[in-house]
């Protein structure tokens, strides 16, 4: 050991007495001086703008455009100018003689010299130990385990960098051949991930080759033993075939024993790396402070619940929009999206298959108007280079799953062993994959029964079916969209009222109702109620006469009229309803879109008021403008006649609940029931429309209501401890002062330094 850190030291003295590692030093301090103050002064720059910060220590470091984001993409151009030297100085000088003929042993050689690189490549990371020291005094809460887990990304990224070097500049004596060999290896590395992916066979062992991305991961805050072992198997291999070159090189050995032990040494290294990259045998470590790395408890518990085996087959339709997805190419990033639910069961088996069928896709059919399907197919597997025969017919599909019902769709599906199955879906949004809402949903469905929400039918109702604007097919059943209850985790069905509701229903819709209930209904509708179910009662301009029968046991009515308000570019009818603080305390849903100044649109609703006390707690969830708005009681057509505030007929402008929540013990439970005064809210046309300037999120208003009908069972909650820095304790004034000491003071420094050191070596 000795004598590798005498070698070790010798050559660090070397090198700090060469203008190249000082210049290194330099530009990369400068470097990172720049990216860092930049990412710092944005902050800084919003928050005197008035805008909230939110987990500053992940932009500024780890970010899109984050210090070490950034750096990482430039580590791999200063590394080769370090290690080009290491033996090729040697081999070029003749002294390898002398190391030769002195009792050096090999290892010993390569193990001096990559330890003066280990050293070196620390220096590096003190540089960035300044900017966490920077971070720490300047930003509120700063979570300096993220920083330590992207350093130490990057320190294992180099010194990999490093390894590889050493062992180009091994095999030449010309440095500068050395340094091309180690970009050119670097480079194939980088690429090699996306090499071959269309073979099953070579697809892993090229995307486990490729170091492109393997620092991400540490500075995205999480720690994984395959990337760490990764790092250190490519260490390992290129420190050995580094030793078996210059045993070549002294023992005069033939070749052919030579590509022997190198190609051995590539064996036992694949074999590792297949090991370590098992699910079985992976461990992790979240160092983030919110652990936003990881699955939320929620989530662990669902997939805890788990026993057996899970297989989740992905059907790929190459005549589909969404068939990229899957493509042979894309399978090891397409399962990189459920690796957070690997971690926790590593026993998940992923499989795909590939068929045609038709499914809706308008480019296709315009691109190739006059083609079959399977003509299509073809077309499109030549495109891709793909074997046709890997795409099953129609009809061999459905003898494993019938996909018709999901429109021939990508589509996930689950299936455990005991039998239990389920779809997971992509969606037809900007984001298009599940998040963990979803994700979680579909796995809790395999492990318990969901709540069962039951479209009362019959009296003209809003359609759970019907894909009408004004029915609910979307808010239902609208497999492609995100916030429809079958995607996040309910069952629905359709009921009469001329029977007892089933017992397995547990919450039930009734919307615009536009003719009376019978005596037998009603019976069997207060039976549901006794019982303590669960209700979401939708009411209209109008329809007072039919639905306040529904609602006035309870102590609510429908208020006769409608709201308005004057509008330059809306009819005076359509309202923008905003959540009120009760509500955010109601529902953390509603609470951020209090946050972030969310609202409910409804084109046509009555005010409701509470007119006697029938033992419910009451929070009114959302409510009208509080100026220019009233309930008109005279005007009927919106569209051609103007509308004027008359307080002679009782019409009076203010804040009118749209929307409440009530509760009260039932049937030995909570009963559960939210009132709307509006049913438009819901519907396919309001949920799916985009108006300038209003921020509407409708479907928030059915996450956050169904969330509490349910008894905060579904949709699941994900929510994580909001980061605590969010604060940053610098002005702006103060940032163009430090931007001046990081970027120019302290690579002077360094630069002054580096030249004493020259200096006085010049005078030695």
């Amino acid at each position: 050991m000795k004598t590798i850190y005498k070698m070790a030291r010798t050559e660090l003295q070397t090198l700090f007495y060469s203008p190249i590692a000082w210049l290194i030093l330099v530009v990369f301090t400068f470097q990172a001086s720049l990216v860092f103050s930049n990412g710092l002064a944005g902050c800084v720059r919003n928050q005197e703008l008035g805008y909230g910060l939110y987990n500053v220590t992940m932009n500024v470091f780890a970010g899109w455009r984050g210090m070490f984001t950034a750096m990482q993409q430039y580590l791999y151009l200063y590394i080769p100018l370090l290690t080009m030297g290491l033996m090729s100085r040697e081999l070029s000088s003749g002294s390898i003689k002398l190391l030769y003929s002195s009792p050096v042993t090999n290892t010993q050689i390569i193990l001096g010299k990559y330890l003066s690189m280990m050293i070196y490549n620390l220096v590096l990371m003190c540089i960035f130990a300044v900017y966490l020291i920077f971070a720490a005094i300047t930003i509120k809460s700063a979570d300096i385990p993220l920083i330590l887990s992207g350093m130490l990304g990057l320190y294992l990224l180099v010194c990999a960098y490093a390894a590889i070097g050493l062992f180009m500049s091994s095999i030449t004596s010309y440095q500068v051949v050395a340094a091309m060999g180690t970009l050119a290896v670097l480079a194939v590395l980088n690429l090699v991930g996306g090499l071959w992916q269309d073979i099953e066979f070579v697809r892993d062992i090229t995307y486990w080759l490729a170091i492109n991305g393997r620092a991400q991961e540490f500075v995205s805050g999480l720690i994984c033993s395959e990337d760490v072992l990764y790092f250190v198997i490519v260490v390992a291999l290129f420190l050995f075939l580094s030793i078996i070159r210059l045993q070549s090189r002294r023992q005069k050995t033939t070749w052919m024993t030579t590509v022997g032990k190198y190609g051995t040494v590539i064996v036992i290294a694949m074999l590792l790396g297949y090991l370590t990259s098992r699910p079985k045998l992976m461990c992790f470590y979240d160092t983030t402070a919110t652990k936003q790395r990881t699955l939320t408890p929620n989530s662990q518990d669902i997939v805890a619940q788990m026993d057996g085996g899970l297989t989740i087959t992905t059907f790929v339709n190459i005549l589909e929009e969404n068939y990229w997805i899957g493509l042979p190419r894309n399978v090891n990033k397409d399962q990189k999206r459920l690796k957070m639910y690997t971690r926790f069961k590593p026993e998940i088996k992923m499989k795909y298959v590939y068929y045609y069928d038709k499914a809706k896709n308008p480019e296709l059919d315009k691109a190739y108007p006059n083609l079959s399907d399977r003509e299509r197919m073809l077309k499109r597997a030549e495109i891709w280079n793909l074997d046709s025969n890997m795409f099953m017919r129609p009809e061999e599909v459905r003898k494993m799953v019938d996909l018709r019902p999901e429109g021939n769709r990508f589509v996930r599906l689950l299936e455990r062993d005991n039998g239990e199955k389920t779809f997971l879906r992509v969606f037809d949004d900007i984001k298009r994959f599940p998040f963990e809402t979803e994700i979680s949903a579909a796995f809790k469905r395999l492990v318990m029964e969901l709540p069962l929400v039951g479209f009362v039918k019959g009296h003209g109702e809003r359609d759970c079916i019907r894909e009408g604007d004004r029915d609910y097919n979307r808010f239902a059943q609208d497999k492609p969209f995100r916030y429809s209850l079958i995607n996040q985790g309910f069952d629905f069905t359709e009921v009469t009222l001329d029977k007892p509701i089933p017992e397995q229903v547990d919450i039930i819709v009734i919307a615009d109702m536009r003719s009376p209930m019978t005596e037998n209904e009603r019976a069997n509708l207060d039976a549901y109620i006794a019982r303590g179910g669960n209700l979401l009662i939708a009411g209209e301009p109008r329809r007072q006469e039919f639905m306040n029968p529904l609602v006035e046991p309870f102590g609510v009515r429908f208020m006769p009229g409608r709201l308005v308000k004057k509008s330059e570019h809306f009819q005076p009818d359509f309202i923008v309803a905003t959540p009120t603080k009760e509500a955010g305390e109601f529902s953390y849903i509603f609470d951020q879109m209090i946050r972030k100044e969310y609202v409910v649109t409804m084109p046509g609703t009555t005010g409701l008021e509470c007119f006697e006390d029938k033992g419910f707690s009451i929070t009114p969830l959302f409510v009208s403008d509080t100026i220019g708005s009233w309930n008109e009681l005279e005007t009927v057509d919106f569209l051609d006649d103007t509308v004027s505030l008359n307080p002679s007929v009782g019409e009076v402008e203010r804040s009118y609940v749209t929307a409440l929540a009530m509760s009260r013990p039932m049937g030995g439970k909570e009963q559960r029931i939210i009132i709307l005064g509006d049913a438009d809210c819901l519907s396919n046309g309001e949920i799916s429309i985009d108006r300038k300037d209003i921020s509407a999120v409708n479907y928030f208003l059915i996450s956050g209501s169904f969330f509490w009908l349910s008894n905060e069972e579904v949709p699941i909650d994900v929510r994580r401890p909001t980061p605590p820095d969010n604060e940053m304790y610098v002005s702006m004034d103060w940032m163009y002062f430090w931007k001046v000491v990081l970027m120019g003071v302290w690579p002077g420094l360094l630069a002054c330094w580096a030249i004493f050191i020259w200096i006085r070596r010049r005078g030695r």
